[in-house]
């Protein structure tokens, strides 16, 4: 198989980067390596193994310690199991799945099976959204509830503001390497400066070749289907996924929504203060 990196070089930069950030954490942690019919697939655990399990779902070009430390404080109540999603910059097999079948909802099946959890909630970012979607769409078996911040899979926004204020940023970056351009992509996804995000994504963009494929959007059929209690977080300001339009057709198709939560003033990564406001909502249940 060929891999995503571009090269080895590009490969070590990025993975620095990772345990830089998990280190940044200092935090007690262990890792778990889940061999799945689609590959290995790296977790970080860290709280206590008798509390609950909590599985944190990173975004599109991220990995588990930036979800650790998106959400610092869930391991005081529960067990998290921080997962990199395979075919992302991390540490886990470099497999791309498909977002049009029901490959990342078996996945997550598998990995729930094979560490023997039960009543779990699960938390996804972004892209982490989809594959919790898929997940309840394949089985919800062992899932307790789900919170989903600024999911993948239920909008998408308009193709030409994501053009003009995403991918082209991006693409200009790859190819001149100016930083300017890296700078315009981040003004666009990002509520606050995040100085790691400037050093991470400068990387992932030259040296991981990234899924470009549209993101499909959930039928009402199968969100319907859904018996799960979901807790929807959406950014108002979020070009990618909409927020006033993603809480609008949730309300429509998901018959288990359990609570809707509409953010004002974040765009699609949120600041600081929102992401604790979430961390407080699953805390506080």
């Amino acid at each position: 198989m060929t891999s995503l990196y571009k090269s080895e070089q590009g490969k070590e930069a990025i993975l620095n980067l990772y345990d830089e950030k998990l280190e940044s954490l200092n935090i007690k942690y262990q890792y778990k390596t889940v061999n799945t019919s689609f590959g290995k697939t790296n977790i970080i655990v860290t709280g206590e193994p008798n509390n609950p399990p909590l599985f944190i779902i990173h975004g599109s070009n991220g990995c588990a310690p930036i979800s650790l430390e998106t959400y610092p404080n869930l391991s005081t109540q529960f067990q998290v199991f921080a997962i990199d999603v395979l075919a992302q910059p991390n540490k886990s097999a470099e497999t791309r799945l498909s977002m049009k079948d029901d490959s990342y909802g078996k996945w997550m099946n598998e990995i729930i099976a094979s560490l023997k959890l039960d009543k779990v909630t699960l938390v996804g970012f972004s892209f982490g959204g989809l594959v919790i979607l898929k997940r309840l769409i394949t089985n919800e078996d062992k899932i307790k509830e789900v919170y989903l911040s600024a999911p993948a899979y239920i909008v998408n926004g308009n193709p030409l503001k994501t053009l003009f204020k995403v991918f082209i940023p991006m693409k200009q970056f790859m190819k001149t390497k100016k930083i300017k351009f890296l700078e315009k992509f981040l003004n666009g996804v990002f509520t606050e400066r995040d100085e790691f995000a400037v050093k991470y994504l400068s990387q992932v963009f030259l040296h991981f070749n990234m899924d470009f494929t549209p993101v499909p959007t959930i039928s009402k059929t199968e969100a319907q289907k859904i018996k799960t209690p979901i807790t929807l977080i959406a950014a108002k300001n979020d070009i990618m996924f909409p927020g006033e339009k993603m809480v609008s057709r949730a309300s429509k198709i998901f018959t288990s929504l359990k609570k809707t939560v509409l953010l004002e003033h974040s765009k699609h990564v949120l600041n600081g203060a929102d992401n604790t406001k979430i961390e407080e909502l699953i805390l506080t249940k």
